[in-house]
């Protein structure tokens, strides 16, 4: 009889490498890009804001291909993780489009 204190292995061992990965990657892509505005100058026009967003939709993109929820397949503390190191990403990568296209 199994023993029923065993947790399930994750079907995704490599899901927390993407995530902090695309998390960092996108970070730093908003961040260097957020000194331009792209988006407009209003509210939801803000990098941050529309990076948040973009992540939001493709967690949910990754529950519908999945048919699982995403708490099954990235813990919850690793989403909130991802999400620090997301916004940590776009603030070194908006210093570094401060400073240095800024340089002669």
């Amino acid at each position: 009889m199994p023993d029923q204190t065993e947790a399930p292995l994750p079907s995704y061992p490599h899901a927390l490498t993407w995530w902090y990965g695309f998390a960092a990657v996108g970070g730093v892509t908003f961040g260097w890009i957020g000194e331009r505005r792209p988006f407009g100058q209003g509210f939801f026009g803000h990098p941050l804001l529309v990076f948040f967003i973009i992540v939001g939709l493709a967690l949910l993109a990754l529950r519908f291909a999945l048919m699982r929820p995403v708490s099954e397949i990235i813990s919850d503390r690793a989403l909130v993780f991802g999400c620090l190191i997301g916004a940590a990403s776009f603030l070194i990568g908006n210093w570094f489009a401060a400073h240095l296209t800024a340089m002669p």
